[in-house]
């Protein structure tokens, strides 16, 4: 397990956090939404932000160390569209 693995890791348990963060928020966007599409949309998140993990670990542990870019990437755009909604800007 390399440096880009643990990177990987660490950026994906902050990544579930934000996501956790911006499900329990109580934006208005959310509650305007029915209670069964607001579960359905939160598993259907951790999901696909499960799916994004562990095909980037995958591909990290099998010599494709690049990919660690690419998760750097996708986690600061998450992070961007965390910060928009916690802040109250979106």
């Amino acid at each position: 397990m390399g440096l880009a693995t643990i990177v990987i890791f660490v950026l994906g348990v902050g990544n579930f956090a934000l996501n956790r963060a911006v499900f329990s928020s109580g934006h208005p966007l959310f509650a305007r939404l029915p209670r069964s599409s607001q579960t359905l949309g939160q598993r259907a998140a951790l999901v696909t932000e499960f799916a994004v993990l562990f095909f980037a670990l995958l591909l990290s542990v099998e010599g494709w160390p690049g990919f660690v870019w690419a998760y750097c990437g996708y986690s600061a755009v998450n992070a961007l569209a965390g910060w928009l909604i916690l802040s109250g800007r979106v």
